[in-house]
């Protein structure tokens, strides 16, 4: 990831166009506009200017700029990481004769724009460019959130920030202050009510990935009234959860639990009921966003996660540390959308994350419902009860482009189509199953794939048969084997002292032992249970 950034500053350095002189003789003037097509007010987007594939070396003066980058330091400002600019509506440039390109972006739901702009010697050029939706979210009652974005934040940047996720129509911008056993970083200042900042149907709210180890992952909450970090006791993550919780937040893991060894704390947190979310979706892991392997197994073993999504912007791209610098970090590349029974705030947004109403997303757009509950609902039933599963994938045909959509119970794939199956489209995709006398609990979801690894997948609608539980006796046996090898994998490691100082969890031997046995009393307890039902 850090091979990203540097790639992405150097790489703009060295093929950036000079445009740096803004008093070049014989120069044009271009003054752009970019409206809403449906309001028809100026609406911050983000803006790429290119001339011959190489960006342009200039913003104008009113492009939104922000300090930021890796561990805090201020690697970028005004230029993102693409060599791309946000502005807030409307921007004047000067620019040598020349053709060049723009491209024009609002996120996932407005249909992105690429127009060539001749400049001829002293001409002023005035441009007005409409954006339309193909798809607008709000008015279905569904909000979308960056669930992890690492900016320091004063009450300076509130406004500039807000502009940022207005740019990429994200209506919650969760930033994180971030820590590891020696420091933190990207500081907010102010938790709880205070930290929040909102216009309209867009607010920042603040949180935290901390703690942050390599051998039992990185831990996130946001919602609390104030962060919670304990130096000295800095590996008992579950101290953080209760406290977190104490003070109304919720908890989780980041980077679907796979980076960082994050299964193992999963595990020794999750299996304790101590974990509310895991990102699901994801550029950090891989340049395919979507992984399932660990979710998956805490579903099967009955446990109940939300899952969210987030960019860890400025870390992770779509290139996954190799390719171009337009698939570089940016902030909304991986987002979730949250359902709301009622006007928007954020304590309906928190409420509505902790009771599981989500999907994640890098693009796909999914409506899911099983007999009308949505994702996140327990639907009770009795023996022999019959459920309608019906999942639709909405996409844009040029810009995103669907190609599979699938219905999952308990890890498998229950029904399947594609765009070239009959009646279905590259732009809209629907399948209903009807299962006919459900005989044992179950959880079920939709998982959507589309062009250019872009992914979605739904919170599990949890079934439940005769007050029964939703877990998969066929997988619960495996899964609490691999449990406790996880488990096993994190006693080798406290067996021995090591050099490296960010690897500590040798120090906290003892405690991390009684956790783990805690643990296995947990696990002791579901081979009886689940061998049961």
């Amino acid at each position: 990831m850090i091979r990203l950034l540097i790639t992405v500053f150097t790489t703009f350095l060295l093929w950036a166009v000079g445009v740096t002189d803004r008093n070049t003789p014989g120069s044009g003037r271009l003054h752009v506009d970019i409206r809403d097509a449906a309001t028809g007010k100026l609406t911050p987007v983000r803006v790429r200017i290119t001339q011959l594939g190489k960006p342009v070396a200039a913003v104008p003066d009113e492009a939104i700029a922000v300090s930021y980058g890796l561990w805090d330091h201020a690697d970028g400002f005004a230029f993102q990481p693409d060599s791309s600019f946000y502005v807030a509506g409307s921007f004047t440039m000067t620019l040598p004769p020349g053709t060049y390109q723009l491209v024009v972006s609002k996120g996932n739901e407005y249909l992105r724009q690429t127009h060539s702009v001749a400049i001829k010697p002293d001409q002023e050029i005035r441009q007005t460019y409409r954006l339309a939706r193909w798809i607008n979210m709000t008015t279905r009652g569904w909000y979308s959130a960056d669930g992890h974005i690492h900016i320091r934040r004063s009450l300076r940047e509130n406004q500039p920030l807000l502009n940022w996720i207005q740019a990429e129509d994200i209506n919650v911008g969760v930033l994180l202050k971030m820590g590891d056993f020696w420091e933190t970083y990207y500081p907010q200042y102010a938790f709880g009510e205070k930290g929040i900042y909102r216009q309209g149907n867009y607010l920042l709210t603040p949180g935290q990935e901390d703690p942050r180890t390599p051998e039992i992952g990185h831990a996130l909450g946001f919602g609390a009234t104030s962060s919670v970090r304990y130096g000295r006791d800095y590996y008992y993550y579950d101290m953080v959860f209760d406290e977190v919780h104490k003070r109304g937040g919720i908890t989780g893991y980041a980077h679907q639990a796979e980076s960082f060894h994050g299964y193992r704390g999963l595990m020794l947190d999750g299996l304790r009921a101590k974990v509310d979310v895991l990102e699901l979706l994801q550029y950090c892991v891989s340049d395919k966003p979507l992984r399932t392997k660990h979710y998956y197994h805490m579903l099967d073993l009955g446990f109940s996660l939300t899952a969210t999504a987030g960019s860890d912007f400025p870390w992770c791209g779509h290139d996954h540390d190799h390719g171009p610098p337009e698939q570089s970090a940016q902030i909304g590349n991986a987002r979730f959308y949250t359902y709301l029974n009622g006007p928007f705030s954020h304590q309906a947004w928190l409420a509505a994350v902790a009771a599981g109403h989500t999907f994640v997303t890098s693009g796909p757009i999914l409506d899911f419902r099983v007999n009308n509950a949505l994702p996140g609902d327990r639907l009770s039933l009795k023996t022999g009860d019959k459920l309608t599963i019906t999942a639709q994938a909405y996409g844009h045909s040029r810009q995103l482009p669907l190609d599979s959509l699938e219905i999952i119970g308990h890890g498998r794939v229950l029904g399947r189509i594609t765009r070239n199956d009959p009646g279905q489209s590259a732009s809209h995709l629907v399948i209903t199953l009807n299962l006919k006398s459900i005989e044992r609990g179950m959880w079920l979801a939709a998982r959507c794939y589309g062009g250019g690894q872009q992914a979605a997948h739904t919170t599990p609608v949890y079934v439940t048969i005769d007050g029964g539980g939703f877990h998969n006796p066929e997988t619960a046996g495996s899964y609490l084997n691999q449990s406790e090898k996880y488990l096993q994998e994190l006693e080798k490691e406290l067996e021995t002292k090591q050099d490296n100082p960010e690897s500590r969890a040798w120090y906290y031997q003892k405690g991390l032992k009684t956790r783990i046995e805690e643990t296995r009393n947990v696990i002791a307890d579901l081979r009886k249970r689940l061998s049961t039902h």
